[in-house]
């Protein structure tokens, strides 16, 4: 089956392609669409409403069978106002580079000493006009892992924050793990178990 992945970054579509190859899903990226990509304003509270947002503005655009993930970074012992959730790299209002991501988040690291932190993750498929799935749940949640202030200095673009986690089982940055556990680690397994459910 194929179906369109409604990202821009090519390190995630990545890691969602390896994962999906195993259930035997195909995916199209939106580089693979000759046509016009609209522009999904990702307002949302959570990343469930962001995620809806993409797919069923994306559904519309182009008629095709099509999904979108979106994460919220949340902290223990940060404090509220600055924790990052739907807004990982919008920070007061501004959309940050990759490298402005990593400062930021290494000068809160510095300042609130190592932090553990967790993503919160959901999906919303649209296969149709009358079937549309979407999940928020813990089994899509990322282990919590620690975020340092010393970045590791493998970069991959699209992932900034990946050089400064460290896995806690391991205790190794996410760059030395090896790629099937990273790809684990940024695609959980609920992702894999929603699609076995509806496909």
């Amino acid at each position: 089956m194929q179906l369109l992945y409604a990202t821009g970054n090519p390190a995630k579509f990545s890691a969602m392609e390896r994962r999906l190859k195993t259930l035997g899903v195909e995916l199209i990226g939106l580089k693979d669409l000759d046509c016009e990509i609209p522009n999904v304003p990702e307002d949302g509270k959570t990343p469930l409403e962001n995620a809806r947002q993409k797919a069923i503005t994306y559904y519309h655009a182009f008629h095709i069978p099509v999904f979108s993930c979106d994460s919220g970074l949340y902290f223990e012992n940060v404090p509220n106002d600055i924790q990052p959730g739907v807004h990982v790299r919008t920070i007061n209002g501004k959309y940050l580079s990759d490298e402005e991501m990593m400062s930021y988040y290494s000068n809160l690291a510095r300042q609130y000493g190592n932090l553990t932190g967790r993503y919160k993750n959901a999906i919303c498929f649209v296969m149709d006009d009358e079937h549309i799935y979407e999940a928020m749940e813990p089994s899509m949640e990322s282990e919590k892992f620690i975020m340092v202030e010393k970045p590791h200095p493998v970069r991959k673009k699209g992932f900034p924050l990946d050089s400064l986690s460290i896995n806690i089982r391991s205790g190794k940055y996410y760059y030395d793990l090896e790629n099937d556990e990273l790809d684990q680690l940024i695609v959980e397994d609920g992702f894999l178990e929603f699609f076995r459910k509806i496909l």
